[in-house]
Formats: C-alpha cells, structure tokens, sequence
C-alpha cells in the first residue's frame, strides 16, 4: 500500500509551546509557528546533513524515496530545515572564500508531527499506511505526553470549563511563570560586532563606489553581531515571539546549532499545482512611537524613490531566476511595492511567481534562486563577489533559507533573516541592508542596527558596539 496521510484528533486546549515542551526539550527538533492566531507545527526526525556539495543531490534522492501523491494541506511531512548562505557555492559555482562552523544544509526527515490551529485544537499527523505497529505506539505515546495534567490543567478543571482560547492563554501564562521562576536572567553581556560602526561606514562606500563604476546597480551588505555566552532556546524564542512574531517564526534545533527566528521574508513557496512564489522585501523605515509618527513613517517609505528603485531591482532579478525553472511566459509580478508592518519596521514587499516547467522540480526551483537576490543585489553573481570581498566572513545559515519541503511537492521555505544562530559558543544575529547609489550611509548604518536590536533584546544583550 502507498502512504497516505493519517489524522488523529487530540481536541482543544492545547498551545504550541506546551507541546514542545512535552515532547522535544532536549532532542533535534522544530517549531514552525505562524503567529497569533494561526497554525503552527511541533515535530523532530532523522538528521539529514549533507556533505559539501552534495546538498542539491541528497535534497533530490531524499524528496524522491519521500514522496507520496496525496496532498498534506501544507503540513511538513518531508524534510524540515535550513539552506546557508555558503550553499552559493554549489548553487552558482562561485568560489567559497571560508565556511563557518555550521553545515551548508542541515534538515530532519519528518514523517509525524503535532499540529496546534489558532484555536486551540490539535492533531497528530503521519504518513503511513494506518495506525499500527510502531506507529500506533507513537500516537498513544504521544498523545498521553500532551494529555499529561501538571498542576495549572488540574486548577482549569476544577474551576469548570472555560473557551479554547482562555486554555491557551491560560497555559501560555503558566508557561511562562515556570520559566522565569526556574531560570534566573544572567548579567547581560554586550554584543560584539564583527564591524564597528566606522568600518561598516567604509563598506557603504565601498559599495557606493562599486555601483558608480558599473560593477552592480545594488548591493546588499551585511555584518554579525555576536554574544558570547550559553542561552536556552526556548526563553529565546519566547522573547522572539513576544515582541516579533511574524508569518514564518521557528525554532529549528539540529546537533549543536539552533535557529530561532521571526523572519518576514517568504524565499520560495511551491504549489502542489506547480506555482512557484518569491517575496523579496526591499525597503524599510522604523514603526513610530505615536500613530502620526508611525503613518508618517509608512507613507515615507512609500514615497522613497531610493526604496522603491532598491526593490524593484529585486523584482526584475528574481523574475529572471524564476524564468530559468518556470513555463515560458508564466512569470508574473502578482504584488507590487506593497507595504507590510511588523511590531518594529515597515517593510516594502513584492511577490513574483510563475508556473513551474514539467522537467523541473523544487530542488531546481531552489538551485535557480538561492541564495535570494534580496541578500545579495543585483547582478547577483557580481554582487556576490563584490560582497565577499567587503564582508571577509562567512555568513552562515543567516542570509539562507529555512523551512520545509514535503513530500507532496509542496514548499515553503523563508529567508533567514531576523534570526539567531545560537551554538555551544555563543549567539550570532546577521543584519544588513541594500546598499544603492542613492543610499545615506548613516541611515544604512542606522537601519542594519534597528534590524538587530530585537534580537539582541532576546538574548538580554545591551546594543553595544
């Protein structure tokens, strides 16, 4: 028999952070979490971290052995993970100056998961044939390990019964409480970046310079904070959540390396009927303390000729990767400098999408299109050498992508910014920003940092140089 997708309904009253509590406090893992209000997705597997260029080929031969006809209504049954930035190297044949300490890809092999809806109810998904054997084991395992009843459940029942959503707040709070009563704060630790103001100063102009002389009509630089030091994950992403939460938030925890992450940016989206979407941000100013403040702000954006050239730039060379995979005339922009608004910066977003060809699949999709122009500028091939001259460090997994990509051909997979890279050495948090002919590098500077600083925040590290 083929696989097929099993459902086992737990009912109401559960919350995404309880059950990974429950079930991975210690394990590889990951969190997929959409935000307030909407689905998120708990679940650990195999680790799958390819050799140096290899990654393409194990993505293919994995999907392949994976791959079931019936469609999973977008959960991450497939491989669940992370792309990095040094994965150019085998994406556009250009030459890797230096890898960090973490592997160019690195995914779990999912095939059962917990899913939290907004409301409060959840399930247990798995591909396989029904609920026998081993599997069977696992959902009644499972199942009685997010049933468990610590004290603040007993307390909801015996003060009667109450909404799904007061359950969820209720046990978020008390989630909460536990975590502040068991782990005392340590003394913040500064951040140390990798560029003191002045020297990011100098590759601004750099990169002003590069684009006056032809080499690129964009660039995007970046830098890295980091914060020495041992953190727990889980209190991260609690922070992270807390003041960032965003359509594509996780917490991705493969050996040694987690990622914990509110990115805004969707790198690639693939459709079981083959449509491939791409949404560069490109632009961004500061949410406003007062609403007159901020609907300045807003409209300032909108208005920038400098913002508004920096994205379209984006657009025209993600439509150009997009048609090396997609049908011939099928690429289209569907969105168009559209602004987005998050709890600490507007952002200027568009959307390309196009029909992918019979003869390509995901992999080819990605291999077309990573890494993203929006972390890299235009033309990409240039920018990326220009770049890595300036930059002198590998970035990582920041500037990649993560995310999934199932075993039903569907994809969904953001780009690695606003996030943190933490390791048994420390923290790490990217930031950046494109650099055009018309950039102010004081206001470059400025925006890099205002990128960081919530993430900083959850690490408790003070915006120090």
């Amino acid at each position: 028999m083929r696989p097929r997708l099993l459902r086992h309904p737990l009912g109401e009253g559960f919350d995404a952070r309880s059950a990974f509590v429950a079930l991975h406090l210690e394990d590889d893992a990951f969190w997929l979490d959409s935000g307030p209000g909407g689905r998120a997705f708990v679940g650990t597997g195999a680790r799958v971290v390819p050799a140096i260029g290899e990654v393409l080929t194990t993505l293919r031969r994995e999907l392949a052995a994976m791959h079931v006809e019936v469609p999973l209504d977008g959960a991450p049954l497939g491989l669940v993970g992370w792309l990095g930035y040094e994965l150019r190297g085998e994406t556009t044949g250009m030459p890797v100056r230096e890898r960090g300490r973490h592997p160019d890809a690195a995914f779990l092999r999912v095939d059962r998961l917990v899913v939290i809806e907004g409301d409060g109810s959840a399930a247990l998904l798995a591909l396989g044939e029904d609920w026998s054997g081993e599997l069977g084991e696992w959902r009644e395992r499972t199942a009685a390990a997010l049933r468990s009843s610590p004290v603040e459940l007993v307390e909801e029942r015996r003060r009667g019964p109450a909404s799904p959503v007061e359950l969820v707040e209720e046990r978020r709070r008390a989630a909460a409480t536990r975590l502040e009563t068991s782990a005392p704060s340590p003394a913040p630790t500064p951040a140390i970046w990798y560029d003191t103001p002045e020297r990011y100063l100098t590759h601004i102009d750099a990169c002003r310079d590069a684009i006056r002389e032809g080499d690129a009509y964009q660039l995007c630089l970046t830098t890295e904070a980091r914060v020495p030091g041992r953190f727990d994950a889980l209190a991260v992403f609690d922070a992270v959540r807390a003041s960032s939460a965003t359509h594509h938030g996780g917490l991705l925890r493969i050996g040694d390396t987690t990622l914990v992450s509110a990115s805004p940016e969707r790198f690639l989206e693939v459709t079981r009927e083959g449509v491939v979407r791409t949404s560069p941000i490109k632009g961004t100013r500061p949410r406003g303390a007062h609403p007159d403040d901020d609907a300045r702000l807003r409209a300032e954006l909108v208005a920038s000729e400098k913002e508004r050239a920096e994205n379209l730039m984006i657009v025209d060379l993600m439509r150009n990767d997009l048609s090396r995979v997609c049908e011939l005339g099928s690429v289209a922009v569907t969105r168009l400098l559209e602004v987005e608004s998050y709890p600490h910066v507007h952002q200027l977003v568009s959307t390309i999408e196009g029909r992918l060809r019979a003869d390509a699949g995901v992999v080819d999709a990605i291999a077309a299109c990573f890494p993203a122009g929006s972390m890299t500028g235009a033309p990409k091939l240039r920018a990326i050498e220009v770049l890595d001259a300036l930059e002198q460090r590998p970035r990582g997994p920041y500037a990649g992508a993560f995310g999934y990509l199932a075993a039903d051909g569907t994809v969904d997979l953001a780009m690695t910014i606003r996030t943190i890279v933490l390791d048994p050495d420390g923290a790490s948090v990217g930031a950046g920003g494109g650099i055009t002919a018309l950039s102010e590098p004081d206001a470059e500077l400025a925006e890099a940092r205002l990128k960081a600083e919530a993430l900083l925040a959850a690490l408790g590290a003070p915006p120090a140089d």
